[in-house]
């Protein structure tokens, strides 16, 4: 009995799918934890007819690309897919585009579809990454992000100004693959990259071109220091002072941060959290807000920052953290107030997910103890997301409004 070689032209596409996946997860510089989705599209047997049918895989809903097996992709036919461009409503009616997904599964379907499923199924390329790199977002949240795009890429990269999530998106984003033949992907103004490729090795390799083309371009055009002079006395305290404050600090934020329902807290004292912290421009960085949907879902619109050096007195910081937890729930309630609309979810928990405190580090707040610490491992992204902006350019997040209809 002869054995076929398996070569990269039979090679099974979810095999290739899931390689480049995992690969491209393991690397932080090129996705946050459970942040973007990449897809392979090929040809499998319709269990009922027995007849070849083309199929979409594409990462499901919540799951991380590093960790990601065959169970945590979403299986769907093509034809349904891309039928459903002749029945798309408008923007204002995207929820029901990702229900009609569950009309677009094949056999079993595997995982949940996320919201990106329409911009993996619709352009026309075999295999699609979407990530969220910080070099990538730094690019898409300056003031001037299509210009830069265009210095740093030519023709190579399109820029693609901010659009929601969702089947309009994933429509946009085919027409942009259409109309530059050239390019070997696009920034998502306001969020992300995407690339693809005729094979799955292509399409990896071009995500990676984006990525590191963007941070050579920020490393070499990049102000020195982007977040502004070091604050006098805002420095990092010594380790073990540094640790004790923490100590003392925890207990209380962590029942502020409970107000509405129970927490578990995690405790950063990276470098990359206190040279931000110590610095003249982070207040008003921080103020701003994340831009990245996969940012702010996770660690709410914006932190909540205390605003006392690290050598004040605990009972002054213990009352400070009092009064700006009170504000930082007074704020979010009128944020709600003011975006909210008659068929808006009821609001959700007002306390802050992330507490940063100059000199010691950064508290996160989440349901159970991997939560917690994602949430800050979101918001060191986000700090370097706004290194990267204000090195090149201006941070300049998605608007109030959108990150509400993103979050609610």
């Amino acid at each position: 009995m002869s054995v076929e070689a398996v070569t990269p032209e039979t090679r099974s596409p979810v095999g290739e799918l899931l390689e480049r996946s995992n690969r491209l997860g393991a690397d932080p510089r090129n996705t946050n934890y459970a942040g973007g989705n990449t897809s392979a599209k090929g040809t499998g047997i319709d269990p009922v007819t027995g007849t070849p049918v083309e199929l979409l895989w594409v990462k499901g809903s919540g799951g991380d690309l590093g960790t990601l097996t065959e169970a945590g992709l979403a299986v769907l036919r093509l034809d349904r897919l891309r039928s459903l461009v002749d029945v798309y409503p408008g923007v204002e009616r995207e929820d029901e585009m990702v229900a009609a997904f569950d009309y677009c599964l094949h056999g079993r379907g595997g995982a949940a579809p996320s919201i990106d499923t329409a911009m993996h199924g619709l352009i026309d390329a075999s295999h699609v990454d979407h990530l969220h790199p910080d070099s990538g977002i730094a690019l898409a949240t300056a003031a001037d992000g299509g210009e830069l795009t265009r210095r740093c890429f030519g023709d190579r990269v399109a820029w693609v100004d901010w659009r929601r999530p969702g089947f309009q998106l994933g429509l946009d984003m085919a027409e942009i693959r259409r109309a530059h033949p050239e390019a070997i992907g696009a920034i998502l103004g306001g969020h992300g990259i995407t690339a693809w490729g005729d094979t799955s090795a292509e399409c990896e390799a071009r995500s990676l071109e984006i990525i590191r083309t963007a941070e050579r371009f920020i490393e070499e055009n990049g102000r020195p220091e982007p977040f502004g002079a070091p604050i006098p006395g805002y420095e990092p305290l010594p380790e073990e002072e540094r640790h004790a404050r923490a100590a003392a600090i925890l207990p209380l934020v962590r029942g502020l941060a409970s107000t509405d329902r129970p927490q578990v807290g995690h405790y950063t004292d990276s470098e990359v959290v206190l040279d931000f912290v110590g610095r003249a421009e982070h207040m008003r960085l921080a103020a701003l807000g994340t831009s990245c949907p996969d940012h702010f879902l996770r660690t709410k619109v914006r932190p909540m920052v205390l605003d006392l050096p690290p050598t004040a007195d605990l009972a002054d910081v213990h009352a400070r953290l009092r009064e700006l937890h009170a504000a930082y729930r007074e704020d979010y309630a009128a944020y709600y107030t003011r975006n909210a609309t008659p068929d808006s979810p009821p609001m959700r928990g007002a306390d802050p997910a992330i507490v940063l405190v100059p000199g010691v580090g950064m508290f996160s707040f989440g349901t159970n103890k991997q939560t917690a610490r994602v949430a800050g491992e979101f918001y060191v992204n986000a700090i370097n997301v706004m290194r990267g902006a204000e090195a090149i350019s201006t941070y300049a997040p998605i608007d109030e409004r959108e990150k509400f209809r993103i979050e609610y």
